[in-house]
């Protein structure tokens, strides 16, 4: 087996900020293997946050080249790195090369019902509440938003959406920029403006007032959940986890850490990092019957890969063979 590593950049449509910055491209790494004259493939977004950056995760996913040479499958990959971008491409990757391998879709290897289009959420970057208002009027056709915020001055945001989208649901993601103080004082006035469900409100690792404080408004683990490890210190806490491949380190975990977090309990969000269709294709599967679903990565961006996905009245269409899976 063949390892190829590249880097491809993304314009993205405007600028997309988060509390944390803004950026107006994505950069993103694509991991191809080739084995018999067929081709798998899979795209990761390495992460800062999370101590990532291209040349580590390149770097990360280079080093086992001699093992995938030698036939590293998926399992074994498991053990070989760990959670995160790196393991996410190159997971994704042998499961298409798999799949062309055996002439059969991911989903049935998978032992996955025939997947369908999934209602994903649109997001709205950080800005002015202005600025706010007038993108959620030009979505507001769009059956679920998702509002980035950041702290002071979030209510006005808000109510700006709710002016500029008077029929969407809302779901708001506070990128770990809240206290539990404000989490308490906002969740009044959030449901009051139809707002569904808060993303990470506090900082991971430092989120045990959640367990301690009352949660009208559901709360949902972002940052503070990446894989099957990671379930146990959120009990209590969260009422919902939010699944990204990136997180996980691909398809294989993200499908374990789904069944672990129904059996426990959670409700599931499907989201992602900023990224092309190649990154949505295999979270579309893991999607199939998420409460929540954030896919949008290519609908914030001014370009896609070649046979992009589908995206309408009905959501997010699952990829097609020349894409992936």
């Amino acid at each position: 087996m063949k390892l190829s590593v590249s880097r491809d950049t993304f314009p993205i449509d405007g600028v997309f900020t988060i509390s944390r910055g803004s950026r107006t491209e994505q950069q993103v790494i694509r991991v191809a293997l080739e084995r018999g004259g067929l081709t798998g493939q899979g795209e990761c977004t390495p992460y800062a946050r999370y101590g990532e950056t291209m040349d580590s995760v390149e770097e990360e996913i280079r080093r086992i080249s001699p093992l995938l040479a030698e036939g590293l499958d998926r399992h074994a990959l498991l053990n070989v790195l760990p959670a995160g971008a790196a393991r996410n491409a190159v997971d994704c990757a042998l499961w298409d090369l798999e799949a062309k391998e055996a002439g059969k879709p991911v989903w049935a290897l998978a032992g996955l019902s025939a997947p369908e289009p999934v209602v994903t959420a649109y997001t709205l970057s950080l800005a002015d509440p202005e600025t706010m208002r007038a993108k959620a009027a030009q979505n507001a056709h769009r059956p679920l938003l998702k509002v980035k915020l950041g702290g002071e001055g979030d209510m006005a945001r808000l109510e700006a959406v709710r002016a500029g989208a008077p029929d969407a649901t809302i779901i708001v993601d506070a990128n770990e920029g809240w206290t539990a103080e404000s989490y308490a004082e906002l969740a009044p006035a959030l449901l009051r403006l139809g707002v569904s469900m808060v993303e990470q409100p506090l900082p991971a690792g430092n989120d045990a007032a959640l367990a301690e404080i009352a949660r009208p408004l559901p709360v949902c683990a972002d940052e503070a959940c990446h894989d099957r490890a990671t379930l146990a210190g959120l009990k209590g806490k969260y009422d919902m986890i939010n699944i990204k491949l990136d997180k996980t380190g691909g398809l294989t975990e993200a499908l374990a850490l789904r069944d672990a977090a129904r059996a426990e309990g959670y409700k599931v969000m499907v989201g992602c990092m900023v990224g092309s269709s190649l990154a949505m294709a295999p979270a579309i599967l893991v999607a199939q019957g998420a409460e929540v679903v954030d896919l949008d990565g290519p609908l914030l961006l001014a370009r896609d890969r070649e046979h992009a996905l589908t995206y309408d009245a009905a959501g997010v269409h699952p990829a097609e063979p020349a894409l992936w899976g």
